[in-house]
């Protein structure tokens, strides 16, 4: 699923077009959020592309892991 992910002043937020749904990210595997999964505020997980510090916003191919 392609998602934009940009910096607020709340911190990561990732855009889903598709879904035209904004959320910021609260939780993540690894620091940064880049290779490991992040957990998003409406409780969506995605399976993150591992990229070393990208300059944002950016937009990537994230799998969805889970939906609460």
């Amino acid at each position: 699923m392609k998602i934009t992910v940009r910096e607020t002043p709340k911190g990561m937020e990732v855009y889903v077009p598709k879904k035209d749904l904004e959320e910021i990210v609260v939780e993540s595997e690894k620091p940064g959020i880049w290779g490991g999964w992040a957990k998003l505020s409406n409780g969506w997980t995605f399976e993150m592309p591992d990229l070393d510090a990208p300059k944002l916003p950016i937009t990537v191919d994230a799998r969805r892991l889970s939906v609460e």
